[in-house]
């Protein structure tokens, strides 16, 4: 898969576009006034794999945040500011990594500079956050209404902005609730710069069905490899958006986390419980980081056969199950024994 080149942007020890490895972000929803559970709260999403953890900064209490969760997190650190360029300032003293920002909603071009020097100063990379609810009056009076190209414009017209004094270490996100929206708005954003694209669907919705539209829309872009970081919007725990997004990579191929399953979806020919069997081991290895492909098939024809390539699997009989590495039967196992069985034959691998 031939990927979009960009500039490569340095956040904290990570680096963003020009090849680098496409990073997992998400972001914080314990209230800013909670120290203690926004600390904990990282530590559970850079637990999880998290690699680039944003955080709201509402007001000048919140700044105290950034180095409490520093002294307990090795990832960086991304400030969420909005209309008040001083949080900006404020944010980039106390150690923040990276600033999201929106440029037209923090004040005059006298405001924009003074974060532009700081945040070159520090050597802080800025993401410009642009959204169908963010876009500029002279835009909008352009095209009518929020489109594709008026996102574009818009976060383009923000780099100008920050070109205009010497800051160039940008990355730029279009993301709208609608994926074809989205889709079209960061094409044309690809076509047109070559910052690195922070690629997402905002306000997906809950689990469900906001799962299943970050797959649409991030995947069909990284598809076409456009994209040098995502991040899965939940409503639900950010854990969560972490998983969805590492599983959105591992099936693209685009990153290897650690467990790749097979798991056939069962049919007449089926004997044992092979639905609860799988989710149970999807579940017992979701922190498996071994790089190692497991099947979960329901009988012999989608077994040994099919999933031959599998570094390790289960093939379901009347009541018992096949344990078979790479297309060869190692032996049977009753059912009630088969998913203890695998487990232990995936230790030893």
């Amino acid at each position: 898969m031939k990927r979009r080149m960009t500039k490569k942007i340095t956040v904290g020890t990570l680096c963003i576009g020009g090849g680098a490895e496409i990073t997992v972000q998400s972001m914080l929803n314990v209230p800013s006034t909670d120290k203690e559970g926004s600390v904990r709260q990282a530590i559970a999403l850079e637990k999880a794999g998290c690699e680039i953890i944003r955080l709201a900064i509402p007001d000048k209490e919140a700044v105290q945040l950034i180095p409490a969760i520093k002294k307990e997190v090795s990832v960086p650190l991304v400030a969420d500011i909005h209309f008040d360029y001083k949080l900006a300032l404020e944010s980039a003293a106390a150690g923040i990594d990276k600033i999201r920002i929106n440029p037209g909603n923090i004040g005059d071009e006298s405001r924009v500079k003074q974060v532009a020097d700081e945040c070159r100063r520090r050597h802080i990379p800025i993401r410009i956050g642009v959204n169908s609810g963010s876009l500029e009056k002279h835009i909008l009076a352009k095209y009518g209404k929020p489109t594709p190209q008026a996102l574009c414009d818009s976060a383009l017209y923000h780099a100008a902005l920050l070109e205009k004094f010497d800051f160039d270490q940008i990355v730029v996100s279009l993301k709208s609730s609608n994926v074809l929206f989205m889709k079209e708005a960061y094409e044309l954003a690809a076509q047109q710069c070559d910052y690195p694209l922070h690629v997402g669907v905002t306000e997906a919705g809950t689990e469900r069905m906001g799962l299943i539209k970050s797959a649409a829309g991030i995947g069909s872009l990284l598809l076409n490899g456009i994209g040098d970081t995502i991040r899965v919007s939940l409503t639900d725990d950010p854990v969560k958006e972490v998983y969805a997004a590492k599983d959105i990579l591992q099936a693209l191929g685009l990153r290897r986390f650690g467990v790749q399953f097979i798991s056939c979806p069962t049919c007449g020919r089926t004997r044992i419980d092979l639905i609860s069997l799988a989710k149970q081991a999807e579940e017992r290895l979701k922190d498996c980081h071994k790089p190692i492909t497991v099947a979960i098939m329901g009988c012999v024809v989608n077994g040994p056969g099919e999933a031959r390539e599998a570094d390790i699997g289960i093939a379901g009989g009347e009541g018992v199950g096949l344990i078979f590495k790479k297309g060869e039967i190692i032996r049977k196992v009753p059912e009630e024994c088969l998913l203890d069985e695998l487990m232990k034959e995936i230790e030893q691998l």
